[in-house]
């Protein structure tokens, strides 16, 4: 690794230091080349490379036909290219992707930007990206948590020959408030060696920001610009802040947009390509998540939506909620264009806040309150711009099981009332999600889709209400009404003994996934116990 790779985050540390009187950079523009030699030095030779976007999150300039630009630097906010399709850019000292530079960055080059050549052929190849939301650790140990439960199982996938990614997302609340833990998760987040963005969550402001301009000091420092681009052959992405800080209000932030976001925003749309996928990466959902109020602010909701409209293919990617959703905008959102807007609502990699008994292996359950494990998403983008999603249940990075989990009584009185049923927890699902069961391979029957707490989280909740001492660290949350919950009655007029129950459903990304457990018939005289 160049020691010039490292030279931003080092000099930005010093000069970040407490009472430190950081001068207005002098760095009036640079150079973005092609550094054939990958050594991280502006080679005579190496060819400057032209019509690269950069930028400081407001303004955008593009290379000229040698490689270079002029952008004013500004003191408050990093400088970065928007990475442009057939390159790839190198790692930093930490294992990020060196694609932007600290305000503080001074000296020799503090503009320049070097660029790899990737390989052509990835155009018309499908696309791989790995997404992690929520990961928040509050702690050394959490860190470890997401250590063994989420990087590790990724890197034993990619073992077995499935390669990690072409890219990683990081949808926000990289950590719990606890900022020190940075340097400790993009260590374990930069093992999946691929390059990784990040963008910012409610937990990853600073404590006593006294405005929301202030509240992503550490955050930059750290991850760079809160507000960029990014492009492959087969997508583009759109990655931005949407958490407007209100300290002292209640709440005291609120889904939103800065002015400043908007100019960026409405300037990168103008001249972006509308031939391939268009990927909008954000911590808070763009859906209200309660009655009564915005979550995120309608009117910026509804400004956003309308730059997006000339698109035809977008997607939404949103976290936060720690449960896992999809949501179709339409006008009532504000969404008019000519087929619904899709936003998937990631689960959290900490699930229920790294949260629940610990298994053999020490790891908490983690169960989200809607039911969902806690995992990762990932997401294939082929050469036209079609997009698969899957969702990968902690330690389960290949995606072998099954997708849904099955809730059904062990055992039932043969003849009794048939008032009691399986449930079906289908991951991926919504509301046109098609879900069948049938007992003991008879016919196959609809499921009907039920918007109530999963079983197995009430049994939980009920197992921690019971118990005389904590079962955990923290006790498992409270069970919330899951999106994607079907129900089946078991019938009781059927032979005494065990029966197979097999559930079924088309995921529109998977197909066919089943599932199957088995509940026991018994013989009981009334009024024997």
């Amino acid at each position: 690794m160049s020691a010039s790779f490292a030279l931003p985050f080092v000099l930005a540390a010093l000069l970040a230091m407490p009472g430190q009187v950081r001068a207005a950079p002098a760095c009036p523009g640079g150079v973005v080349y092609q550094d054939d030699d990958r050594d991280g030095r502006h080679d005579p030779g190496e060819p400057g490379v032209a019509g690269v976007r950069v930028s400081d999150g407001v303004d955008i300039v593009e290379t000229g036909d040698d490689g270079r630009y002029r952008l004013a630097a500004r003191a408050d906010r990093p400088r970065f290219i928007v990475k442009p399709p057939g390159y790839r850019v190198p790692d930093a000292a930490n294992g990020l992707p060196d694609f932007w530079r600290a305000p503080d960055a001074m000296g020799a080059g503090c503009g320049d930007f070097a660029l790899w050549s990737d390989d052509a052929r990835r155009g018309d190849a499908s696309f791989a990206i790995r997404i992690i939301a929520d990961p928040q650790p509050k702690s050394a140990v959490d860190v470890d948590y997401y250590a063994r439960d989420i990087v590790e199982p990724i890197l034993a996938a990619s073992g077995t020959g499935d390669a990690v990614a072409d890219l990683g997302l990081s949808l926000g609340d990289i950590v719990n408030d606890d900022l020190s833990l940075y340097p400790a998760m993009i260590a374990q987040t930069a093992r999946l060696g691929v390059p990784w963005l990040h963008v910012a969550g409610n937990h990853d402001l600073d404590a006593g920001a006294v405005d929301d301009a202030a509240s992503l000091a550490t955050f930059r420092h750290h991850f760079g610009p809160d507000t960029f681009a990014w492009e492959t052959p087969q997508a583009s992405f759109l990655l931005f802040d949407d958490v407007v800080h209100m300290p002292g209000g209640s709440p005291s932030y609120v889904g939103g947009l800065r002015e400043d976001q908007f100019r960026f925003i409405e300037a990168y749309l103008a001249t972006a390509r509308r031939d391939r996928l268009l990927v909008l990466g954000v911590h808070i959902p763009f859906f209200d998540t309660g009655k009564g109020r915005e979550s995120f602010r309608h009117e910026d909701r509804e400004r956003l939506f309308r730059l997006l409209e000339p698109f035809p293919r977008v997607l939404l990617l949103s976290g936060h909620g720690h449960v896992q959703q999809h949501a179709w905008h339409g006008p009532s959102t504000g969404w008019h264009g000519r087929q619904p807007l899709h936003e998937y609502n990631v689960g959290a990699a900490c699930g229920a806040f790294w949260s629940g008994v610990a298994d053999a292996e020490g790891i908490p359950d983690a169960t989200m309150s809607d039911g969902t494990p806690n995992g990762h998403a990932r997401m294939d983008v082929d050469a036209r711009g079609d997009y698969r999603l899957a969702w990968l249940p902690a330690r389960d990075a290949s995606g072998e099981q099954a997708g849904m989990s099955l809730h059904a009584p062990r055992v039932l009185r043969r003849g009794a009332w048939p008032g009691f049923a399986v449930y079906a927890n289908v991951y991926m699902g919504d509301a046109d999600s098609r879900v069948e069961y049938r007992i003991d391979a008879g016919e196959w029957k609809p499921m009907a889709r039920v918007v109530q707490a999963d079983p197995r989280v009430l049994a939980t909740n009920l197992a921690d209400d019971a118990a005389e001492a904590l079962r955990a660290y923290d006790r498992a949350p409270e069970a919330k009404p899951s999106q994607h919950l079907w129900r089946g009655s078991l019938p009781t007029d059927l032979a005494t003994g065990e029966h197979r129950i097999e559930v079924r459903t088309h995921d529109r990304w998977r197909g066919e996934l089943r599932a199957a457990t088995a509940y026991t018939l018994v013989e009981r005289e009334a009024g024997v116990e």
